[in-house]
């Protein structure tokens, strides 16, 4: 990709994964850069996102659910009754998201949301029938999309990248921020 490619005239779907990849490649040059990881971490981020808005609007928009609504659900759905801080951490969404979710979801008649037995602060939420009806509904919709989306990976491939990005998850979550800093410019 030349500069003259990228005069204006170029629409959206024009910028396909590989002409930015090439791009970014070519914008680097002989800088010392890791491609190789550049472009796992990117395509991470590509995929999760073009997954998540394929399942927004194909699965969960029928059900009026947004995906931190679908999140939220499946987390109480897989643990049953289980407390408001941790749904938001299983979520990976703050407390404060969590009570608007919440209350929507409560709102809709898919969640309950009670005070803690032992104690009064914390919340417990669980799904209602009406939620777990959707949930065995949706899931199933959902999974099929999951299938479509990894059909050109064998089984084996499909273990491998699931393994794959465990190993990410895991070694990022448990790292400690990053504190290096921009160079000044």
């Amino acid at each position: 990709m030349t500069a003259n490619d990228l005069d204006g005239s170029m629409t959206a779907g024009e910028f396909t994964l590989e002409k930015t990849e090439r791009a970014a490649a070519a914008r680097l040059g002989d800088a010392s850069v890791d491609m190789a990881s550049m472009a796992v971490v990117s395509n991470i981020y590509r995929a999760a996102h073009s997954v998540r808005n394929h399942l927004e609007r194909t699965v969960l928009a029928p059900y009026g659910l947004t995906w931190t609504g679908w999140v939220v659900l499946w987390v109480i759905w897989v643990w049953g009754q289980i407390e408001a801080g941790a749904v938001a951490g299983e979520a990976g969404i703050s407390k404060s998201t969590l009570t608007g979710v919440a209350k929507t979801l409560e709102a809709k008649g898919l969640i309950e949301r009670k005070r803690h037995p032992d104690d009064g602060r914390r919340v417990v939420l669980s799904l209602t029938d009406n939620g777990h009806a959707l949930m065995a509904k949706a899931f199933q919709a959902f999974n099929a999309v999951e299938q479509w989306a990894t059909q050109q990976l064998d089984g084996a491939a499909k273990t491998e990248v699931a393994h794959a990005l465990r190993t990410i998850i895991k070694r990022v979550e448990s790292a400690q921020p990053c504190h290096q800093s921009a160079p000044d410019p």
